[in-house]
């Protein structure tokens, strides 16, 4: 069990069209798949055309797979974007509307961007974090709307990203294994 690779989701957290997280998200899966330490691949909320939270009776084939996708990872990096100082709503569903189980035990980093490098979304996500007892790990890269994207849309992301990014992969990597007791 410890010679097993573990599954890690990088979850894109926005929905909206012209969203930038696609770029953002394949740059860290690069950057994963070259420390052959884990399973690493991109899940879009996008491809699972879930409903709002509360509007259904729960049936759509949406939300069990989405529930099924989440409880098949071992751990998670969230790439938020910042909007009105916090996640967006489509996160916040996807959040919600997984069975409650299929995020518990696990470890997530957090990957964010905006004005102020998406801080405060960030910060808003660690305490949904703590409710669905996901592990989040410390250390945090901050990328900024006005330096590391070129008019806003473009993704050319400074090189002093890549040691936090490298940094925080080894704690997810790290506590996920560690939380794996816990899930068994």
């Amino acid at each position: 069990m410890v010679n097993e690779k573990l599954n890690i989701g990088i979850i894109l957290g926005s929905t909206r069209e012209g969203r930038v997280s696609p770029q953002v998200g394949e740059w860290v899966k690069g950057i994963a798949d070259q420390r052959g330490d884990g399973n690493y691949e991109i899940v879009d909320i996008t491809d699972f055309k879930l409903p709002f939270y509360g509007t259904t009776d729960g049936s759509e084939p949406g939300i069990a797979a989405w529930s099924e996708k989440i409880r098949s990872l071992d751990g998670f990096v969230f790439i938020v974007q910042e909007y009105n100082h916090s996640i967006t709503g489509a996160l916040k569903n996807a959040l919600d509307i997984a069975n409650r189980e299929a995020w518990n035990h696990k470890a997530a980093g957090i990957v964010s961007y905006g004005g102020t490098g998406g801080a405060r979304a960030a910060e808003h996500l660690r305490g949904i974090f703590g409710e669905i007892q996901i592990a989040d790990v410390k250390t945090h890269p901050t990328l900024s709307l006005f330096t590391d994207f070129e008019n806003f849309t473009t993704f050319k992301p400074a090189e002093l990203h890549l040691n936090n990014v490298n940094l925080m992969l080894d704690q997810v990597v790290a506590w996920s294994g560690a939380l794996q007791t816990l899930r068994k």
